[in-house]
């Protein structure tokens, strides 16, 4: 399938009263044709892993081809450089989110881009890297916890942004890394904890609301038995 044939086969499932509901939930109407996710991760299946097509069709500026593009793109094969591009282009959280769980948390670059993002001002940049690190920590399984244990400080120092779509990255990373093991639960919670602390309302939220998921009763039975 071409790049033309996609884009039209796209359009054929466009749904504009879905585009109005999307916006109510903070998803960028702009460019956006309301194709849902289960009919995007079909037309994946489909399609299969195609490099060449991913590039053209997030080239179109379509919402919903760039999700599309996440989903057929080969991690192996994908560039710094491109995860560069693409990022800069993220205008909604929904893009964001889909392309660094499906797409760049698999690459090798994973871990450095959720460094460096994360210190970037662009909102959506900024999510991005904390959205890397929640992603990282539930698909990488290969990794230490070195690098999650890299992430603590760096989700203290920026739980203080109270944008929306950072804070609730922040949120994210700090409960995903603190329910991959008991040791990072551990550390997941001295870290909450001090968040708390901090003269912020966004902190204040992002802390007790990690505190109260890695704290109950169906995280600590999950982690037992994963250990």
């Amino acid at each position: 399938m071409n790049c033309d044939e996609t884009i039209r086969r796209l359009k054929t499932h466009s749904n504009p009263a879905a585009v109005q509901g999307m916006s109510r939930f903070g998803i960028n109407p702009t460019n956006t044709l309301g194709v849902s996710i289960p009919s995007l991760r079909k037309m994946a299946r489909e399609i299969g892993t195609d490099h060449r097509l991913a590039q053209q069709i997030w080239g179109s500026g379509i919402h919903e081809a760039r999700i599309l593009a996440s989903m057929i793109d080969d991690p192996e094969k994908v560039t710094a450089a491109q995860m560069e591009r693409w990022v800069r282009d993220f205008d909604s959280w929904d893009v964001c989110d889909q392309c660094c769980s499906n797409l760049f948390d698999k690459t090798s670059f994973a871990h450095q881009k959720a460094l460096q993002w994360t210190s970037r001002s662009q909102e959506f940049v900024k999510r991005a890297g904390f959205t890397l690190m929640a992603a990282l920590a539930v698909h990488d399984k290969e990794s230490s916890n070195r690098p999650f244990e890299r992430y603590l400080p760096i989700i203290k120092r920026e739980s203080d942004d109270q944008r929306n779509f950072v804070k609730k990255a922040v949120n994210w990373a700090l409960r995903q890394i603190g329910k991959r093991n008991p040791q990072l639960n551990r550390k997941a919670i001295e870290t909450a904890m001090q968040i708390q602390k901090r003269d912020s309302k966004a902190a204040r939220w992002i802390a007790s609301d990690a505190i109260r998921e890695l704290t109950s009763d169906p995280v600590k039975k999950k982690l037992r038995k994963s250990h």
